[in-house]
């Protein structure tokens, strides 16, 4: 084995690696699909309502909007939190391979701080996780109460 190689960074093959990659690229094309449609969902009520007086009717496509608003807020939420666990996935390599600084190469300091960066990789992961599905979440649901902002409309023409 290379010197300054962990055992683990060893046992990584170039397809896990370029598999890894490819899903990783997938899963930040999904997020920011989703942010680019919460944002397109805002552009397009602010224009369908240029001109518009304020009252009730326009009560579900407010709160379309808030929904829209939180979408790219647990977007952009959840980008910081993906990029904190790959940070922290690189600081436990350096870390296990006896290259970090702070821990050296004592195998106790080593054994503690891999545990504890572990944890929280898994708490980042997890809030990363539960923060993608709020996003889908929230852009669905402004995109049902648009819907419904629409037929409200189309009620109070006839």
């Amino acid at each position: 084995m290379a010197p300054g190689r962990s055992i683990l960074a060893a046992m990584v093959t170039d397809t896990q690696r370029d598999l890894y990659k490819v899903l990783r690229d997938s899963q930040d094309k999904y997020t920011y699909f989703l942010l680019t449609g919460a944002g397109a969902g805002i552009a397009f009520a602010v224009n369908q309502t240029q001109g518009a007086k304020l009252g009730w009717s326009l009560a579900p496509l407010g709160v379309a909007v808030l929904c829209w608003g939180l979408s790219f807020f647990f977007g952009c939420r959840q980008i910081a939190y993906v990029n904190s666990t790959l940070y922290a996935n690189s600081e436990l390599l350096r870390v296990e391979a006896g290259e970090h600084p702070r821990a050296g190469s004592h195998p106790e300091v080593i054994a503690a701080a891999s545990a504890g960066i572990r944890d929280a990789m898994e708490h980042n992961s997890k809030t990363a996780n539960a923060l993608g599905h709020l996003q889908f979440r929230a852009l669905v649901a402004g995109g049902v109460l648009y819907v419904c902002w629409h037929v409200v409309t189309l009620y109070l023409r006839s």
